[in-house]
């Protein structure tokens, strides 16, 4: 009943002080506590603090942290990644700026090596500075999975003698773990805090959801959070949806503490559903299938492509506020932050489908209002910045549907080059050369429009240092009310070494802008 044999036999030698009851103590002990073992693993002591609501934990049976920890609850998520195609030069800038000594190095998404500061200063004494950096890396890095234990991760490290290993699901990059996020959660538990990191991150919880006709060729995911915004944003999506006949999905993600479960919190659904009670109002009115539902998750971006994952979403449109000015601390901001915030810099990364995010203009602050799909947004004047890559083509694409929201609207097709640094201030020849040749690849997208939309389409093409502040001035000249971008995948180091254009537009600029990044 007590568990404790040796203590049992002790005691009975000790009140009889008979040698000769040694031994069959020693046998029926232990054979009681075998017989009793087997039928129950706990001593009434701990049986009866159990019936009082009380359990003491087990410890784990190697007395080590680290095989009770997952790599998932220590890795850091917002990876800072290198492009294979980057050259030395760029990349040797990038190592400059950031503390960092080593990055992982992807290719259309996936991982194909990592790079050390080590590399950079080797290849810097033998190669050109145009040197992509494919060939220096160092290819099919050691890697981990999300469900590995600290343990395994402290193996690796020290095995093979480096200080950051990538975390992959597959070939999908999804974190990354080093040695001071190990000390860190060591210090934590030092604290008391290892509760929050021996806890698996759990997926987010559908606590809601309804589901109408699976009659489209796709479906357009909307996440609703600010019921100001919400009808403007499902005026724009309705008219995607109903152009390219995808369904809606509207959803609503609730967001919990990290050492809550998303499937036993209780939550407030009353504001949720009074807004997605509104969508489906407002989809039925304009005949479009719809589908609701509402999660609980730990994050808003968790929640987002748990959802894109399960309802195989196409496309993603979601709404931006942009940043707003923070005084003296906003050239670090700028610098050291990710362009959007932590749910959009993810989804942009990760999401699979296209992404369309949308940041309403001053215009719409106030009148937000809009009884049907037809209403007209005010968006008549179209400014869209053209560079040829693959994201300004997904925006063109969705241009038709936009555009139905419009009254009276007018497309301008721009186009900025950068003079090249190292060849000086080119020559008017040469800038008129240049300007020939972007002026004809602007009228081949502007004869492709034109045979899908009916309205005028003008093409501009300059020179300028600044890409973002030659749009925003051509958008403010012209007095547009809507600048459409492709937004790229770029890393964080990226955008420092060579600046972020498409968040620069947003965020100096008063009209709508809608950026898009298409499917991976």
């Amino acid at each position: 009943m007590t568990k404790g044999p040796i203590t049992a036999i002790v005691i009975v030698f000790e009140m009889t002080n008979d040698f000769n009851l040694v031994l069959p103590l020693m046998v029926t002990s232990i054979t009681a506590y075998g017989v009793s073992n087997s039928i129950c693993r706990d001593s009434i002591y701990t049986q009866l603090l159990a019936l009082d609501g009380i359990e003491l934990k087990t410890p784990n049976s190697t007395g080590n942290l680290w095989d009770s920890i997952l790599a998932s609850a220590v890795m850091q998520r917002r990876v800072e990644t290198l492009e294979a195609s980057h050259s030395l030069d760029l990349v040797r800038q990038t190592f400059n700026r950031s503390h960092h000594r080593g990055f992982p190095v992807v290719e259309r998404g996936k991982l194909v090596g990592i790079l050390s500061h080590a590399d950079i200063v080797t290849a810097s004494t033998q190669l050109a500075g145009t040197t992509p950096i494919r060939q220096i890396m160092t290819p099919q890095p050691i890697t981990v999975h999300p469900q590995d234990t600290l343990a395994t991760v402290l193996h690796l490290l020290t095995r093979h003698q480096v200080s950051r290993l990538p975390v992959t699901e597959g070939q999908r990059l999804v974190g990354i773990i080093t040695r001071a996020d190990i000390i860190r959660a060591e210090s934590e538990h030092m604290d008391g805090k290892d509760a929050l990191l021996s806890r698996p991150a759990e997926p987010s919880y559908v606590v809601y959801q309804t589901r109408g006709p699976n009659i489209g060729r796709g479906r357009l995911l909307v996440p609703l959070a600010n019921p100001q915004s919400a009808l403007t944003l499902l005026q724009m999506a309705g008219a995607i949806a109903r152009h390219h006949h995808y369904e809606l999905e509207c959803l609503q993600v609730i967001t919990i503490a990290r050492h809550q479960s998303p499937a036993e919190t209780e939550v407030n659904l009353e504001p949720s559903l009074q807004l997605m009670h509104k969508a489906t109002r407002l989809a039925q009115d304009w005949k479009i299938p719809i589908h609701t539902q509402i999660r609980v998750a730990h994050e808003v971006s968790q929640g987002i492509l748990d959802t894109i994952q399960e309802r195989h979403i196409d496309l993603t449109l979601v709404g931006w506020r942009g940043k707003s000015p923070e005084g003296p601390s906003r050239m670090f901001n700028d610098m050291f932050s990710s362009i959007f915030n932590d749910t959009l810099d993810t989804l942009i990364r990760q999401a699979p489908g296209g992404i369309l995010l949308v940041k309403l203009g001053q215009a719409f602050q106030s009148d937000l209002r809009y009884p049907s799909l037809f209403a007209r947004l005010h968006l008549n004047r179209w400014l869209i910045p053209t560079a040829g890559g693959p994201n300004t083509q997904a925006a063109l694409d969705l241009l038709p549907a936009l555009m139905s929201l419009s009254g009276t609207p007018e497309i301008r097709l721009f186009q900025v080059h950068r003079p090249d640094p190292k060849a000086g201030t080119p020559s008017a020849e040469q800038f008129g050369s240049r300007r020939k040749v972007s002026q004809k690849a602007l009228e081949t997208i502007a004869h492709k429009l034109k045979t899908q939309l009916d309205c005028p389409i003008q093409t501009t093409s300059v020179c300028a240092n600044s890409v973002a502040e030659a749009v925003v001035d051509m958008a403010q000249y012209e007095q547009c009310d809507v600048i459409v971008l492709g937004v790229s995948r770029e890393s964080l180091l990226q955008q420092v070494v060579q600046g972020n254009v498409p968040e620069a537009i947003a965020s100096q600029s008063d009209c709508t802008v809608l950026l898009v990044r298409g499917p991976l």
